[in-house]
């Protein structure tokens, strides 16, 4: 898996999942749980997670629906 996005806001990581579920992309959120460790003040980023074949066509949705993907 490689990392597509990174960001602490809860809205743009939900936008990028429902892109890529859309265009039949399977991805992964990484670091929802870590809120527990914050105390949810939204200090550490989640990750959204992509399959390394599918990372180059995920990054191109996300540029076309103005999201800027982890290069």
């Amino acid at each position: 898996m490689k990392q597509l996005l990174r960001s602490n806001d809860p809205t743009a990581i939900a936008f990028a999942k429902a892109l890529l579920q859309g265009e039949g992309i399977d991805c992964f959120e990484m670091d929802v749980n870590m809120s527990v460790l914050e105390g949810s003040i939204g200090v550490l980023p989640r990750r959204l997670m992509v399959g390394n074949a599918d990372h180059g066509e995920a990054a191109d949705v996300l540029r076309e629906n103005g999201l800027e993907p982890d290069e």
